[in-house]
Parts: C-alpha cells; sequence; structure tokens
C-alpha cells in the first residue's frame, strides 16, 4: 500500500473508513440512527444554540469513538490471526470501554438538554 499523495485521496480513505465501518458494525448504524433522532428532536423542540453544540458534540464523540474501536478490532483479529489472545481480549476491551464512556457521557448531555427543554416548556 502507498502514502497518500494528496488530499482528496486521504480524504477518500476515511470516508471509506466510515463507510465500511456503517456497513460492517451494527452498533455504528444504530447509533448513527439515534443521532438522526437526537437532531431531528432538537430541531423539532428549538433548542438553544449551545444546546445543540453539546449534543452534536456527544454524536461526533460516539461516532468517533465507535470507529477507533473498530479499527481496533480489526487490526487485532488480523494480528491474532483469529486466535485468542488474552492482550487480544484487553486491547478489544479497552476500545469498547471507550465507546462506553462517550455513549455515557451522550446520555449524560441529552438528560441535561432535555430537562432544560421540559422546564422551559413547563413555564
Amino acid at each position: 500500500m502507498r502514502k497518500n499523495h494528496s488530499w482528496s485521496e486521504s480524504f477518500g480513505h476515511a470516508l471509506d473508513g466510515i463507510r465500511n465501518t456503517a456497513r460492517r458494525e451494527r452498533n455504528f448504524r444504530i447509533q448513527t440512527a439515534a443521532a438522526i433522532l437526537a437532531i431531528a428532536l432538537c430541531a423539532i423542540f428549538r433548542v438553544e444554540m449551545w444546546q445543540f453544540m453539546l449534543v452534536v458534540t456527544a454524536i461526533f464523540f460516539v461516532l468517533a469513538m465507535e470507529l477507533v474501536n473498530s479499527a481496533v478490532e480489526a487490526a487485532v483479529d488480523l494480528s491474532c490471526g483469529g486466535r485468542l489472545h488474552p492482550l487480544a481480549k484487553i486491547a478489544k476491551d479497552a476500545a469498547a470501554g471507550a465507546v462506553l464512556l462517550a455513549a455515557a457521557f451522550a446520555v449524560v448531555v441529552g438528560v441535561v438538554v432535555a430537562v432544560d427543554v421540559v422546564q422551559s416548556f413547563l413555564q
């Protein structure tokens, strides 16, 4: 594999990574659907810009961590040749843990924004 020679080639490879992950990873598709729903709810309830930016930050954080998790899993699987190894489990579990923390952050952001929207609606 040769080194990328242009910005557009690098960008294309990055998009390929996102597309491949979306095709292969069910969780990425679920998280993408949840992201679309969250953005739609922000639009419907006309959340303030700072709240919207928090939601978008949480969304991108979760999706980015899922991409990293998928990359770690693929690299570990490649290096282990299908054999189970204790270090492979550690690497995969750590990457999955990163996704879990990002998802927990997204839930906290969602709850904070939702509570604020409901309180504003009730006043």
